[in-house]
């Protein structure tokens, strides 16, 4: 039973972000991140909060001065005073101030609740007290309307004495009272009770449900005097914001502007210049010559010369392609001609071998074997050319000493070898033995008796002159003489390979071969790369 074969899955395209994508999610977030720490992390209604507390510290150190000063003015030895400052406490001679800084935390600090009702005190008010009290509840009752702040003044043992209906009544109880019953300041956070809801949009703000209490204790004769018990509600965020609205408009429209420009930026220098690349790509894969021209705008230094890096991979496989293809069909020429002529002289022998005469067997059968003789001599110099094109680079010489080697090999010719100075060159012995064998056979090849070599530095590069006395080259051919399988000896088995196998080999050492006039013979001009 014949298996089949497995259905392969169908493939899907994953989906990426393009880099336009990412760009505005970042800016966008960029944009956001101020709100984000505005209403998520709370950094700016915790500021409001301790700027409350701050206020009510600051209104509070003043009242408890002015009750220190009327203690102070009055006779105050019969008062019964509270609870004696703990050693700790006690100021300092040497340091005149003693800052109180608020200490308050919307995030970490626990939100009480409401405050306690007062009570009944344990003990009456003493008169002295009560009549500080009647003076500073006018005090407390002026200031009230234009800080906003509820104050309560109690005595030694946390009773009332200046605070409307409550007063007369204990707030002892009540924690932050406590505290600086004992001496201390205190400051805590409870939850507002109000009497009208607060507007929906005001909901946002947790500091809204919110209200500041800060207890600061009245120091006379070392001990306890009163409490200056203060709460206020802080300003609402949102109540701010839209204070300030002008302000946020113009940094809205400050970061906005930014934005875009940010944005026009990066299209105009990345993503455009990316996207036309992506499109020339697109086109040059369809074949298209026309796409290899430079970017209309290239953007970053970075993506100018990405496209020219491309450009150029792009134009070099291009010519490499139409060099493969007219290789090609030169190769299938050349190889067409004789085996059609191999293959027509065996089909006569096979055909006319019994009524053939010999002279005339032996003629097909040298025409055989010549033919022969130039595939095996094409298929040798493709091998060399393919060698050639991809040699093994690297190493050095001595262009003297190759040229020893050479002389044994064209025994034929008269060297005349000419350096100026040192003759290295960056080219290993043998590719420098490929390169000029083939100009020494060639001039062998062209009736040269005689071949002049004359080597001299310039700059990174060895100039090498080699020159022949042979029938020279023709002005028709002089243009094609490096085109393969160029050749005028094409009946005398040549093949038409050899200078652009030198050609190729000098390219690829980053050398230059270049055929320059003479009045006899033929003169080429050579350039090697020196070791560095």
């Amino acid at each position: 039973m014949p298996v089949s074969d497995p259905v392969r899955p169908p493939t899907t395209k994953k989906w990426r972000p393009t880099l336009s994508m990412i760009v505005v999610v970042m800016l966008l977030s960029m944009i956001a991140l101020p709100l984000a720490g505005l209403f998520f992390f709370r950094l700016y209604e915790n500021q409001l909060i301790r700027q409350t507390e701050a206020e009510l510290i600051a209104q509070g150190a003043v009242l408890s001065a002015y009750m220190a000063a009327e203690l102070a003015a009055r006779d105050s030895d019969g008062l019964q005073l509270g609870t004696p400052l703990p050693p700790e406490l006690l100021p300092d001679p040497d340091e005149p101030y003693h800052p109180v800084v608020p200490s308050l935390d919307l995030a970490g600090d626990e939100i009480l609740g409401p405050r306690p009702e007062p009570r009944q005190p344990e003990r009456p008010t003493q008169p002295a007290f009560a009549a500080i009290g009647a003076r500073m509840y006018d005090l407390t009752s002026a200031a009230q309307k234009t800080s906003l702040a509820g104050f309560r003044i109690l005595d030694p043992f946390g009773t009332v004495i200046a605070g409307r209906h409550e007063t007369g009544t204990s707030l002892a109880h009540v924690a932050e009272v406590a505290s600086a019953l004992k001496g201390r300041y205190a400051s805590v956070m409870r939850v507002r009770v109000s009497n009208q809801p607060p507007p929906s949009l005001y909901s946002l703000s947790r500091g809204t449900g919110v209200r500041v209490f800060v207890t600061v204790p009245v120091i006379h004769k070392s001990r306890v005097a009163g409490i200056i018990y203060m709460s206020r509600t802080p300003s609402n965020i949102v109540k701010q914001l839209y204070n300030e609205r002008k302000n946020l408009v113009l940094a809205l429209l400050f970061v906005l502007t930014l934005t875009i420009i940010i944005g026009f930026l990066f299209l105009r220098t990345i993503s455009g210049p990316l996207n036309e690349l992506i499109a020339r790509t697109s086109r040059i894969s369809r074949g298209d010559r026309a796409a290899m021209q430079p970017l209309q705008r290239h953007g970053s230094r970075e993506i100018a010369k990405l496209s020219e890096s491309f450009l150029a991979m792009a134009e070099s496989l291009q010519d490499r392609t139409d060099y493969i293809a007219n290789f090609a069909a030169h190769v299938s020429h050349e190889l067409k001609s004789p085996l059609t002529s191999i293959q027509g002289a065996a089909e006569l022998l096979r055909d006319s071998g019994a009524s053939m005469t010999p002279e005339e067997r032996e003629k097909f059968l040298d025409n055989i074997v010549a033919d022969t003789k130039r595939q095996t001599i094409l298929v040798e110099r493709l091998r060399d050319l393919a060698r050639a094109d991809n040699p093994q680079t690297g190493g050095s010489c001595t262009l003297s000493g190759v040229i020893d080697r050479l002389r044994q090999k064209f025994s034929e010719l008269e060297f005349a070898v000419e350096t100026i100075g040192d003759s290295s060159i960056a080219v290993s012995d043998e590719n420098t033995g490929i390169i000029l064998g083939h100009l020494l056979e060639n001039a062998a090849q062209h009736n040269a008796r005689t071949v002049r070599l004359t080597a001299a530095p310039d700059g990174n590069d060895l100039v090498v002159l080699v020159s022949d006395d042979g029938d020279g080259i023709t002005g028709q051919d002089r243009s094609r003489i490096f085109d393969a399988f160029f050749t005028t000896r094409r009946e005398a088995g040549g093949t038409g390979m050899g200078l652009g196998i030198v050609k190729a080999m000098l390219t690829a050492h980053r050398g230059t071969i270049h055929l320059l006039p003479s009045q006899t013979g033929a003169l080429f001009e050579l350039r090697f790369p020196r070791p560095a």
